[in-house]
Protein backbone atom coordinates (compact mmCIF):
# COMPACT_ATOMS: atom_id res chain seq x y z
CA UNK A 1 0.00 0.00 0.00
CA UNK A 2 1.17 3.29 -0.77
CA UNK A 3 1.72 5.70 1.27
CA UNK A 4 -0.42 8.59 2.19
CA UNK A 5 1.13 12.01 0.72
CA UNK A 6 0.92 15.08 3.14
CA UNK A 7 1.66 18.51 1.92
CA UNK A 8 3.92 21.08 3.42
CA UNK A 9 6.68 18.59 3.74
CA UNK A 10 10.86 19.13 3.06
CA UNK A 11 12.59 17.91 0.09
CA UNK A 12 14.54 15.69 2.15
CA UNK A 13 11.54 14.07 4.35
CA UNK A 14 11.00 10.52 4.02
CA UNK A 15 7.58 9.09 5.36
CA UNK A 16 8.40 6.37 7.32
CA UNK A 17 5.20 3.77 8.53
CA UNK A 18 7.21 2.94 11.83
CA UNK A 19 7.02 6.40 12.98
CA UNK A 20 4.79 7.05 15.95
CA UNK A 21 1.56 8.83 15.22
CA UNK A 22 2.31 12.36 14.96
CA UNK A 23 0.84 14.69 17.57
CA UNK A 24 -0.17 18.10 17.21
CA UNK A 25 2.28 18.99 20.37
CA UNK A 26 5.03 21.88 19.41
CA UNK A 27 6.80 21.22 22.70
CA UNK A 28 6.78 17.29 22.03
CA UNK A 29 9.71 15.99 20.05
CA UNK A 30 8.85 14.06 16.94
CA UNK A 31 10.24 11.84 13.86
CA UNK A 32 8.24 14.13 11.78
CA UNK A 33 9.52 18.18 10.59
CA UNK A 34 8.38 21.42 11.85
CA UNK A 35 5.84 22.03 9.32
CA UNK A 36 4.49 18.20 8.50
CA UNK A 37 0.61 18.02 8.83
CA UNK A 38 -1.39 14.77 8.44
CA UNK A 39 -4.26 14.37 6.64
CA UNK A 40 -6.49 15.23 9.80
CA UNK A 41 -5.54 18.92 9.30
CA UNK A 42 -8.44 20.41 7.58
CA UNK A 43 -11.32 18.30 9.25
CA UNK A 44 -11.77 21.19 11.32
CA UNK A 45 -11.97 23.71 8.90
CA UNK A 46 -15.05 26.01 9.38
CA UNK A 47 -16.04 29.25 6.93
CA UNK A 48 -17.90 31.76 7.38
CA UNK A 49 -19.65 30.78 10.98
CA UNK A 50 -19.83 34.28 11.80
CA UNK A 51 -21.53 35.30 8.79
CA UNK A 52 -24.73 37.47 9.55
CA UNK A 53 -27.92 37.24 7.78
CA UNK A 54 -29.16 40.62 6.88
CA UNK A 55 -32.59 41.64 6.19
CA UNK A 56 -33.16 44.30 3.23
CA UNK A 57 -36.25 46.42 4.87
CA UNK A 58 -34.62 46.58 8.60
CA UNK A 59 -31.52 47.53 7.81
CA UNK A 60 -32.90 50.29 5.09
CA UNK A 61 -35.14 51.26 8.36
CA UNK A 62 -31.80 51.27 10.28
CA UNK A 63 -30.12 53.49 7.70
CA UNK A 64 -32.25 56.53 9.50
CA UNK A 65 -29.65 56.21 12.02
CA UNK A 66 -27.09 57.89 9.66
CA UNK A 67 -29.60 60.13 7.30
CA UNK A 68 -31.25 61.78 10.25
CA UNK A 69 -27.83 63.05 11.23
CA UNK A 70 -26.57 63.95 8.15
CA UNK A 71 -29.99 66.17 7.77
CA UNK A 72 -29.36 67.64 10.99
CA UNK A 73 -26.34 68.76 9.89
CA UNK A 74 -27.59 70.02 6.92
CA UNK A 75 -30.49 71.66 8.34
CA UNK A 76 -27.85 73.24 10.28
CA UNK A 77 -26.63 75.13 7.54
CA UNK A 78 -29.84 76.45 5.79
CA UNK A 79 -30.30 77.90 9.04
CA UNK A 80 -26.92 79.93 8.67
CA UNK A 81 -27.62 81.07 5.14
CA UNK A 82 -31.19 82.44 6.22
CA UNK A 83 -29.62 84.24 9.25
CA UNK A 84 -26.99 85.86 7.02
CA UNK A 85 -29.74 86.86 4.11
CA UNK A 86 -31.53 88.24 6.63
CA UNK A 87 -35.10 85.96 6.26
CA UNK A 88 -34.88 84.84 9.06
CA UNK A 89 -34.90 86.64 12.77
CA UNK A 90 -32.43 85.45 15.47
CA UNK A 91 -35.81 85.94 17.89
CA UNK A 92 -37.68 83.49 16.58
CA UNK A 93 -34.71 81.00 16.23
CA UNK A 94 -34.07 81.29 19.92
CA UNK A 95 -37.66 81.17 20.75
CA UNK A 96 -38.27 78.57 18.88
CA UNK A 97 -35.26 76.30 19.96
CA UNK A 98 -36.06 76.79 22.91
CA UNK A 99 -39.53 75.81 22.90
CA UNK A 100 -38.42 72.58 20.74
CA UNK A 101 -35.85 71.48 24.01
CA UNK A 102 -38.29 72.09 26.38
CA UNK A 103 -40.68 69.86 24.93
CA UNK A 104 -38.14 67.04 24.42
CA UNK A 105 -37.50 67.71 28.07
CA UNK A 106 -40.59 67.12 29.04
CA UNK A 107 -41.54 64.31 26.46
CA UNK A 108 -38.42 62.09 28.29
CA UNK A 109 -38.89 63.44 31.55
CA UNK A 110 -42.40 62.14 31.75
CA UNK A 111 -42.56 59.22 28.98
CA UNK A 112 -39.33 57.28 29.22
CA UNK A 113 -38.14 58.18 33.02
CA UNK A 114 -38.90 59.74 35.74
CA UNK A 115 -35.91 62.91 36.47
CA UNK A 116 -38.03 64.93 39.49
CA UNK A 117 -35.14 65.70 41.57
CA UNK A 118 -32.83 66.59 38.74
CA UNK A 119 -35.24 69.21 37.35
CA UNK A 120 -34.26 72.21 39.62
CA UNK A 121 -30.37 71.29 38.29
CA UNK A 122 -31.05 71.21 34.90
CA UNK A 123 -32.84 74.47 34.45
CA UNK A 124 -29.97 75.95 36.99
CA UNK A 125 -27.35 74.69 34.39
CA UNK A 126 -29.44 76.11 31.22
CA UNK A 127 -29.73 79.55 32.63
CA UNK A 128 -26.30 79.73 33.65
CA UNK A 129 -24.68 78.00 30.32
CA UNK A 130 -27.09 80.25 28.08
CA UNK A 131 -26.40 83.56 30.20
CA UNK A 132 -22.44 82.82 29.66
CA UNK A 133 -22.83 82.24 25.91
CA UNK A 134 -25.02 85.49 25.84
CA UNK A 135 -22.34 87.86 27.27
CA UNK A 136 -19.62 85.85 25.15
CA UNK A 137 -21.37 86.56 21.44
CA UNK A 138 -19.65 89.67 20.88
CA UNK A 139 -16.08 88.41 21.63
CA UNK A 140 -16.96 84.93 19.23
CA UNK A 141 -18.64 87.55 17.13
CA UNK A 142 -14.57 89.03 16.10
CA UNK A 143 -13.28 85.86 17.05
CA UNK A 144 -12.08 84.97 13.41
CA UNK A 145 -12.32 88.78 11.78
CA UNK A 146 -8.83 88.69 10.75
CA UNK A 147 -9.50 85.23 9.12
CA UNK A 148 -10.88 85.18 5.20
CA UNK A 149 -14.00 83.53 4.23
CA UNK A 150 -12.60 81.07 1.85
CA UNK A 151 -10.59 79.28 5.29
CA UNK A 152 -13.76 79.55 7.12
CA UNK A 153 -15.72 77.75 4.91
CA UNK A 154 -12.88 75.08 4.47
CA UNK A 155 -12.80 74.72 8.39
CA UNK A 156 -16.55 74.53 8.60
CA UNK A 157 -16.27 71.73 6.08
CA UNK A 158 -13.64 69.96 7.68
CA UNK A 159 -15.43 69.74 10.93
CA UNK A 160 -19.19 69.08 9.87
CA UNK A 161 -17.16 65.63 7.91
CA UNK A 162 -15.77 65.21 10.94
CA UNK A 163 -18.80 65.34 13.10
CA UNK A 164 -20.46 63.10 10.54
CA UNK A 165 -17.65 60.62 10.73
CA UNK A 166 -17.07 60.78 14.00
CA UNK A 167 -20.59 60.47 15.54
CA UNK A 168 -21.70 57.69 17.82
CA UNK A 169 -24.41 55.51 15.60
CA UNK A 170 -24.86 53.01 17.66
CA UNK A 171 -28.26 52.60 19.40
CA UNK A 172 -27.89 52.21 23.51
CA UNK A 173 -31.06 50.82 25.52
CA UNK A 174 -32.92 53.17 27.11
CA UNK A 175 -31.78 52.85 30.52
CA UNK A 176 -28.63 53.71 29.83
CA UNK A 177 -28.63 56.77 26.62
CA UNK A 178 -25.03 58.75 26.81
CA UNK A 179 -24.24 61.82 25.45
CA UNK A 180 -22.81 61.99 22.20
CA UNK A 181 -19.13 61.06 21.32
CA UNK A 182 -17.09 64.15 22.71
CA UNK A 183 -15.51 64.40 19.52
CA UNK A 184 -18.25 64.42 17.17
CA UNK A 185 -20.31 67.14 19.27
CA UNK A 186 -16.78 69.31 19.84
CA UNK A 187 -16.47 69.15 16.04
CA UNK A 188 -20.07 70.50 15.24
CA UNK A 189 -19.81 73.33 18.14
CA UNK A 190 -16.30 74.37 16.65
CA UNK A 191 -17.91 74.54 13.26
CA UNK A 192 -20.96 76.50 14.34
CA UNK A 193 -18.42 78.93 16.21
CA UNK A 194 -17.20 79.67 12.89
CA UNK A 195 -20.41 79.99 11.22
CA UNK A 196 -21.57 82.28 13.84
CA UNK A 197 -18.47 84.43 13.62
CA UNK A 198 -19.53 85.44 10.21
CA UNK A 199 -22.96 87.04 10.90
CA UNK A 200 -23.70 90.59 11.55
CA UNK A 201 -25.33 90.63 14.77
CA UNK A 202 -24.61 89.71 18.31
CA UNK A 203 -28.49 88.62 18.24
CA UNK A 204 -27.77 86.44 15.54
CA UNK A 205 -24.47 84.89 16.92
CA UNK A 206 -26.47 83.84 20.31
CA UNK A 207 -29.30 82.87 18.23
CA UNK A 208 -27.22 79.97 16.24
CA UNK A 209 -24.88 78.74 19.11
CA UNK A 210 -27.70 78.47 21.50
CA UNK A 211 -29.75 76.94 18.45
CA UNK A 212 -26.00 74.42 17.83
CA UNK A 213 -26.38 73.13 21.26
CA UNK A 214 -29.36 72.43 21.28
CA UNK A 215 -29.63 70.68 17.93
CA UNK A 216 -26.11 69.06 18.32
CA UNK A 217 -25.69 67.74 22.04
CA UNK A 218 -29.54 67.48 22.98
CA UNK A 219 -31.40 66.44 19.59
CA UNK A 220 -29.00 63.05 19.14
CA UNK A 221 -30.33 62.06 22.39
CA UNK A 222 -34.18 62.14 21.79
CA UNK A 223 -33.05 60.76 18.68
CA UNK A 224 -31.94 57.96 20.48
CA UNK A 225 -34.51 57.52 22.28
CA UNK A 226 -37.26 57.69 19.98
CA UNK A 227 -35.33 54.84 17.73
CA UNK A 228 -35.67 52.68 20.86
CA UNK A 229 -39.33 53.85 21.17
CA UNK A 230 -41.22 51.82 18.38
CA UNK A 231 -39.62 51.69 14.79
CA UNK A 232 -43.03 53.52 13.56
CA UNK A 233 -41.79 56.98 15.12
CA UNK A 234 -37.79 56.26 14.10
CA UNK A 235 -39.17 56.37 10.67
CA UNK A 236 -41.54 59.00 10.88
CA UNK A 237 -38.66 60.89 12.44
CA UNK A 238 -36.63 60.63 9.33
CA UNK A 239 -39.20 61.57 6.93
CA UNK A 240 -39.80 64.83 8.80
CA UNK A 241 -36.43 65.77 9.00
CA UNK A 242 -35.90 64.73 4.83
CA UNK A 243 -39.11 67.12 4.32
CA UNK A 244 -37.69 69.73 6.04
CA UNK A 245 -34.65 69.69 4.97
CA UNK A 246 -36.02 69.97 1.36
CA UNK A 247 -38.62 72.36 2.18
CA UNK A 248 -35.53 74.66 3.13
CA UNK A 249 -33.49 74.56 0.56
CA UNK A 250 -35.67 75.07 -2.13
CA UNK A 251 -35.28 78.51 -1.44
CA UNK A 252 -31.78 78.05 -1.32
CA UNK A 253 -30.93 75.90 -4.21
CA UNK A 254 -32.91 73.46 -6.07
CA UNK A 255 -29.45 71.58 -7.23
CA UNK A 256 -28.54 70.80 -3.29
CA UNK A 257 -31.74 69.49 -3.25
CA UNK A 258 -31.51 67.47 -5.78
CA UNK A 259 -27.81 66.36 -4.66
CA UNK A 260 -29.33 65.72 -1.14
CA UNK A 261 -32.15 63.42 -2.40
CA UNK A 262 -29.25 61.48 -4.52
CA UNK A 263 -27.75 61.24 -1.77
CA UNK A 264 -30.42 60.05 0.55
CA UNK A 265 -31.48 57.15 -1.58
CA UNK A 266 -28.01 56.40 -1.88
CA UNK A 267 -27.92 55.65 1.69
CA UNK A 268 -30.95 54.71 2.21
CA UNK A 269 -31.93 51.91 -0.29
CA UNK A 270 -28.26 51.81 -2.59
CA UNK A 271 -26.20 50.33 0.34
CA UNK A 272 -28.33 47.98 2.14
CA UNK A 273 -28.43 46.00 -0.88
CA UNK A 274 -25.04 46.54 -1.90
CA UNK A 275 -24.32 45.07 1.80
CA UNK A 276 -26.34 42.18 1.39
CA UNK A 277 -25.27 41.74 -2.25
CA UNK A 278 -21.74 41.45 -1.35
CA UNK A 279 -22.15 39.02 1.26
CA UNK A 280 -21.87 35.88 -1.38
CA UNK A 281 -18.25 36.59 -1.93
CA UNK A 282 -17.09 36.42 2.08
CA UNK A 283 -15.35 33.83 2.76
CA UNK A 284 -13.71 33.55 6.14
CA UNK A 285 -12.04 30.78 7.23
CA UNK A 286 -10.87 28.84 10.78
CA UNK A 287 -9.29 26.03 11.60
CA UNK A 288 -6.69 24.81 14.23
CA UNK A 289 -4.38 27.55 12.59
CA UNK A 290 -6.01 30.19 14.61
CA UNK A 291 -4.47 32.12 17.46
CA UNK A 292 -5.54 30.88 20.82
CA UNK A 293 -8.20 32.56 22.35
CA UNK A 294 -7.91 32.95 26.14
CA UNK A 295 -11.17 32.28 28.08
CA UNK A 296 -11.07 34.47 31.24
CA UNK A 297 -13.03 33.87 34.11
CA UNK A 298 -15.44 36.49 35.43
CA UNK A 299 -14.48 38.18 38.15
CA UNK A 300 -16.16 37.34 41.63
CA UNK A 301 -16.55 40.43 43.46
CA UNK A 302 -18.48 38.65 46.56
CA UNK A 303 -15.05 35.85 46.63
CA UNK A 304 -13.99 37.63 49.88
CA UNK A 305 -17.02 38.64 51.37
CA UNK A 306 -17.43 37.01 54.94
CA UNK A 307 -20.54 34.87 54.32
CA UNK A 308 -23.16 34.48 56.97
CA UNK A 309 -23.04 32.55 59.52
CA UNK A 310 -25.40 29.68 59.30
Amino acid sequence: MDAPVHQFQTSDYQYNINNAPWRKLLWVKQNYPDNYVDSTFLDELQKNVNVHTYDYWKMVCESGIITQHISSVVVFIAIFIFLQMGTLAASHLIWAGSLLTGIGYVFCDLVMTNHTFERKRVVKSAVFFFSTLLGLSPILKTLTSQISDDTIWALTVCCFLANVLFHDYISHSRLRVKIPGSLSTNAAIFASVLLASRLDTNMDVFGLLSFAVEWFALFPILRRYLQELNPKVHITLTISILLVVVIMFLRISKAIVFLYMLGFCFITFICPYWLIFIQKYKNEIHGPWDEARPRLQKSKRNLYRKRPAA
